[in-house]
């Protein structure tokens, strides 16, 4: 029997599914819904047709007022590659993927533009960095999806922030612009697997934000995700901190990964780039 997007869809939340069920499962939908991070790529190269079509299709996404607050870095230069990778030792992949860019929020563009014009800059608060930010991780969706529709794996690296003063020097970022997040591009060495996501009673809410039953629905999902991957005892996060866990399910493992303080420099780094975050 052909598969249809309803097996998309259970596959994704491990939840019976009645919709989609009389649609094949092909299309954009499909790819997002079969959508999965690769780590793990072959040395075949990406072609420059390949990435000019992705970066075309970044770029098509939607912007706030046509503001279009989104710039991407290719990391080309080797030397320049392996100083990012260097400050993320965990992820080899990005010295040796075929493809590595930085996505960066641009609110130096539009500001250019208001000089070049001889007219204000007005909105210089708290608002400007969002849009700048909304307008980048639009574009770097739409890459995702792009290279996925070509059959290319993707990696998203939201590290960089970990290390925003480094990554910003290295790309020589200018005033008004912010390294949001890499992506590595590439041929897929293996097929990868589907992460199993909250269901919908969690995460979508019908007039007003109910979360009345979210314990038991935190539990049940859980100990499905648990059923598809438990997670192995030597992967426990902080053992030496919280102990060793009867059962360890996905929300156990996140509640202990932001228990750990990080990225204390990015308000600092933003307003030396010169924004105001009042």
């Amino acid at each position: 029997m052909a598969e249809t997007l309803a097996d998309l869809i259970e596959a994704r939340f491990g939840l019976p599914a009645s919709t989609g069920t009389g649609m094949l499962a092909e299309g954009p939908i499909a790819g997002m819904l079969s959508h999965r991070t690769h780590r793990r790529f072959t040395d075949e190269p990406v072609s420059e047709e390949m990435l000019e079509l992705i970066l075309a299709a970044g770029f098509s996404a939607p912007t706030k007022s046509d503001l279009q607050q989104a710039s991407v870095v290719l990391v080309r230069d080797p030397v320049r590659r392996a100083a990012i990778q260097a400050l993320i030792p965990d992820m080899p992949w990005i010295a040796t993927v075929p493809v590595f860019m930085v996505f960066c929020g641009d609110s130096r563009r539009i500001r250019r533009i208001c000089e070049l014009r001889d007219k204000p800059f007005a909105n210089d608060h708290m608002d400007a960095f969002l849009n700048a930010a909304s307008d980048t991780a639009m574009v770097l969706q739409n890459a995702v999806n792009a290279a996925e529709a070509l059959g290319l794996g993707t990696c998203p690296i939201s590290h960089v922030r970990n290390h925003i003063d480094e990554v910003g020097e290295i790309l020589e970022l200018p005033s008004y612009v912010f390294p949001l997040a890499g992506l590595c591009i590439g041929h897929p060495s293996q097929a990868g697997w589907i992460s199993m996501r909250l269901p919908p009673k969690v995460t979508v809410h019908v007039d007003r934000y109910d979360d009345a039953d979210f314990v038991a629905d935190l539990d049940a999902y859980d100990r499905r995700r648990d059923a598809r991957f438990s997670i192995p005892t030597e992967k426990q996060r902080q053992a030496g901190r919280f102990g060793t866990a009867d059962f360890y399910g996905w929300s156990e493992d996140k509640a202990r990964q932001v228990s750990e303080r990080e990225r204390d420099g990015l308000r600092a780094y933003l307003e030396r780039q010169g924004f105001d975050l009042s």
